[in-house]
């Protein structure tokens, strides 16, 4: 878990998976969700192991999450927003609401 180094000026608070959290304003949703204490992220689509951010610059598309109902967000390029809501993503991305195309 990441700890913050001193408590922030200005804090937010947003959702995750129906979780309540508080942020420093000015924080990426992932760098926020992990001084959150959240480990995962997301499931891979293919096997369905937990997954996280690992670059944390936009290149490896680990930390992908739903936010505000739209899915396939890269958290470590998003802002985090006052009452944002943001939840974890299982499998593949849905097309017109049918899991097979």
């Amino acid at each position: 878990m990441l700890l913050r180094i001193r408590e922030p000026a200005e804090t937010v608070r947003f959702s995750f998976d129906g979780r309540s959290v508080t942020a420093a304003r000015g924080d990426t949703l992932a760098a926020a969700l992990l001084a959150a204490g959240v480990e995962t992220f997301r499931e891979s689509v293919v096997g369905g192991e937990p997954r996280a951010p690992y670059c944390l610059m936009g290149v490896c598309f680990e930390c992908l999450v739903t936010i505000d109902g739209i899915q396939n967000r890269q958290s470590c390029l998003t802002e985090v927003r006052e009452g944002m809501v943001v939840t974890s993503q299982s499998g593949a991305r849905l097309i017109s609401g049918r899991p097979d195309l």
